[in-house]
């Protein structure tokens, strides 16, 4: 059953502030469940018309890797596999609600959290490409006095930086650790200049330039530029640039909306107590609130990779990569951070492109070909607070994406 408000917890409402917690790129923050029944399956074509297997990678073979990730008390997973030939693998495991049997569905919405790090990433390129913005220019000279005190200094922090997480900017974000937190901080909200003044309070974590730490800080950075430079809020910037042309008609941002639309597998977080918490209603921050499917998550990749959304000069600088810290290497083996875009080696050869995404109760991992023809999307409904819990999912779900990656079109050969 979904759990509900305690008598004790306290009834917050959601305020004027419009931003709170950055979902993280990876999951942070953990929670989980320990249900599951029941595997759904089935090939789907994206046009609806009845389907042919791919070769290789197989309904059997989609079916035992979400089985497998279900077996780690992942209370649902859905997952889909956009071929070569446009046709899609879909597969759901376990419950959309624990202790039922109601399946997960299909094609449920879910939180997408630090995915949408690449849509404001390919804003920002689009807006390179227009001429508007340089990937050169200062934080300082975009908005003056932002990043400012305790060492953090605007005029030596480009956009570039930002985008490839060296910025050095220091993350303190707000968010909760127990089921009490949850409550009391669920419909919390934060505008961007909040979140900012927040990191200010701590010295960087390097030099500009010198190092590479992942910061939401830099993002929600990123998203002030994007709207200053654009002349109204990012959000429409991604709406007609990104989501309309694409035709991701069921992407969107809740804002102070604490639901998700129907239909949807509840999230649920198991937090350090070991107690399981259906944390499926909250507020989340504006660029790691974005909700979306499986199938128009593909299409995302399919088509930024495809180069239906930047210049081919723009293609190349956002995968100009760096080496991500030892502690982010450990989830991402081998990998390797562009411009809001992650590079991760194929066991098979050559590498793929994606940007998971982590928040309480939702954990999505993706994955795409050198040129979008095969992309992967893997949705998760519980997150662990326990570390060796978190690496055991993230290393299924990334096991998952690499085989069929590989196997749909009878090699991976990325770039």
């Amino acid at each position: 059953m979904r759990s509900t408000t305690p008598a004790s917890a306290p009834q917050h409402r959601p305020s004027q502030q419009r931003h709170r917690r950055i979902g993280r790129g990876w999951p942070a923050v953990a929670a989980a469940a320990l249900a599951a029944a029941g595997v759904a399956m089935a090939l789907q074509p994206s046009d609806g018309t009845a389907a042919t297997p791919a070769p290789g990678y197989r309904q059997g073979d989609l079916r035992l890797d979400t089985d497998a990730i279900r077996a780690l008390g992942v209370t649902g997973v859905q997952a889909r596999v956009t071929t070569a030939s446009g046709r899609d693998l879909v597969a759901t495991t376990g419950v959309a609600v624990a202790g039922t049997n109601r399946p997960v569905p299909r094609d449920g919405y879910f939180r997408i959290a630090s995915t949408g790090k690449a849509l404001m990433a390919t804003v920002i390129l689009q807006l390179v490409d227009e001429g508007k913005l340089s990937l050169d220019d200062t934080v300082d000279r975009r908005l003056p006095g932002v990043i400012d005190g305790n060492g953090n200094d605007g005029r030596k922090i480009t956009v570039r930086q930002l985008l490839q997480n060296t910025s050095g900017l220091h993350d303190d974000l707000p968010g909760f650790d127990t089921p009490q937190g949850y409550y009391q901080h669920r419909y919390d909200t934060y505008t961007p200049e909040q979140i900012v003044a927040r990191a200010m309070k701590h010295h960087p974590d390097f030099r500009p330039g010198t190092g590479w730490s992942y910061s939401n800080t830099g993002y929600v950075v990123l998203g002030m530029i994007a709207e200053k430079t654009a002349g109204r809020p990012w959000q429409e910037e991604v709406e007609s640039r990104i989501l309309k042309p694409l035709g991701m008609r069921h992407t969107y941002l809740p804002g102070t909306t604490s639901t998700l639309r129907r239909p949807h597998a509840d999230g649920y977080q198991v937090f350090a107590s070991g107690e399981r918490t259906d944390v499926t209603e909250q507020i989340v921050p504006d660029l790691g609130g974005y909700v979306s499917t499986t199938a128009d998550v593909n299409r995302f990749f399919r088509g930024l990779l495809g180069g239906k959304l930047l210049s081919e000069t723009r293609m190349a600088e956002m995968q100009d990569t760096v080496p991500v810290d030892k502690r982010i290497e450990t989830f991402w083996p081998g990998g390797r951070y562009g411009l809001g875009l992650v590079s991760r080696p194929l066991n098979c050869g050559g590498s793929y492109w994606s940007h998971e995404g982590g928040e309480a109760g939702y954990i999505t991992l993706n994955g795409a070909t050198d040129d979008g023809s095969r992309t992967v999307t893997v949705s998760m409904s519980t997150s662990f607070n326990d570390p060796g819990k978190t690496l055991r999912q993230h290393k299924a779900a990334s096991g998952l994406v690499d085989r069929a990656l590989c196997d749909t079109a009878g090699n991976g050969q990325g770039k």
